[in-house]
């Protein structure tokens, strides 16, 4: 008899082409390696087969047009936000549309310079949600699930100060102090999104690290194996987390996240199957996980799936585990952005009942060091990077010992 976990992965699969649609957002600071980034990743990917298509900064191109945002009235830098965001879309719109017919024969990178989010990041709370308003769209379907990944290229400004230039933009004209104001700004216009990469001027001895560092970045998550041809020193750590001060938070969103183990039957030590809901503000995204053990290295595919998938392998679920349920709040601190996974109830059991916080993050710092920087405004117990005990499929078996918290 099939396996029906299987049997389900197959027939979600066969609704897929062999190949892949990527898209992916460029952005950041000023000054930030961001258009030699997209033609260092355009090269790349070219060299692999891949078709790459890059969608032009709708910005740039309104501001080559005259339009000097610094002069414009309060009404009509809104104006201009309003019809900036509906340009971006339609661009967008035209470059993934071919992409669903490249796709046909090759993979397909979608390299957008700047997202649909970018613009937020100079408006009031309030304004974004009348624009949002206006144009019949919203926040969380922009940020979530509009592109699969997010770049940010930190400006020069901060860390490489002396490569700080205006002549690379003719549309550019931030100074120093300018530039590392709207780093901050674009850099929270994108909390929250479930792949945010910040590419960050340590660790680089040049500008060639820093571009290497986020091709790795975008391979990574897309699924590309690199080999030796990129430095593969970037990996997922943990800390156990004691308390947390919420009036420490700058800015953060924040998510109801679930994690369910699917029953597959066959060497689940090496191959795991995974749902996750997330959600906010009632609407929620749905994502199956396979994690498989090749020649001793976490290899994942990530799939986006709908609901009605998402109830199809539910029934498939390992009822010797529990549902994991989280409030992950995604936050940046200093150059890093984190996520704190704070489990609710229905507690594992191996809580025994207490409270479980877990702060991950992804950077080059090697484990079990003082870098990179935690957050002040939480109470560390312990770095947990590698620890099976704190793995998310240890915590959810219903026979596992009491977690030592």
């Amino acid at each position: 008899m099939a396996n029906p976990v299987i049997k389900e992965m197959e027939i979600l699969e066969s609704k897929k082409h062999t190949n892949q649609i990527y898209k992916v957002v460029l952005t950041g600071g000023p000054c930030g390696g961001k258009t030699t980034g997209q033609e260092r990743l355009e090269s790349f990917f070219t060299s692999i087969g891949w078709i790459v298509l890059k969608v032009p900064e709708a910005a740039t191109t309104l501001m080559k047009g005259g339009i000097r945002f610094g002069d414009l009235t309060k009404e009509e830098q809104y104006v201009f936000q309003e019809e900036l965001v509906r340009t971006l879309l339609r661009l967008e719109s035209v470059y993934f549309r071919l992409a669903e017919s490249f796709v046909k024969k090759s993979n397909v990178l979608v390299i957008c310079d700047r997202g649909a989010m970018d613009p937020s990041a100079y408006m009031s709370k309030d304004e974004w949600e009348m624009l949002c308003k206006n144009i019949n769209v919203d926040t969380f379907h922009l940020r979530e699930t509009r592109y699969n990944q997010v770049v940010h290229m930190v400006t020069a400004a901060d860390g490489a100060e002396k490569f700080y230039t205006l002549s690379n933009n003719v549309a550019r004209s931030e100074s120093l102090k300018d530039a590392l104001r709207q780093e901050q700004l674009t850099r929270k216009a994108w909390i929250g999104h479930p792949y945010l990469d910040i590419i960050d001027n340590g660790d680089c001895k040049n500008f060639e690290d820093k571009i290497l560092k986020m091709i790795q970045a975008v391979c990574k998550k897309s699924g590309v194996k690199t080999g030796d041809r990129l430095d593969k020193n970037t990996r997922k750590r943990k800390w156990l987390v004691a308390s947390c001060d919420d009036s420490g938070f700058d800015e953060f969103v924040q998510f109801a996240v679930s994690h369910t183990y699917i029953k597959i039957g066959v060497d689940e030590e090496n191959v795991q199957v995974r749902l996750r809901k997330r959600g906010n503000n009632n609407k929620d995204t749905y994502t199956l996980t396979k994690s498989q053990n090749i020649s001793g290295e976490r290899i994942e595919t990530i799939w986006q799936i709908s609901r009605k998938e998402y109830d199809n392998f539910y029934r498939l679920r390992d009822t010797s585990r529990c549902t994991l349920f989280k409030n992950r709040k995604c936050f940046n601190y200093g150059n890093q952005y984190f996520h704190l996974d704070i489990f609710v109830s229905p507690l594992p059991s191996s809580c025994m009942g207490k409270n479980l916080m877990i702060l991950e993050t992804y950077t080059t710092k090697p484990i079990f060091t003082d870098e990179p920087e935690l957050p002040k405004f939480m109470k560390i117990v312990k770095e947990i990077t590698g620890n099976k005990e704190f793995s998310m499929y240890n915590i959810s078996n219903k026979t596992a010992k009491p977690l030592n918290i």
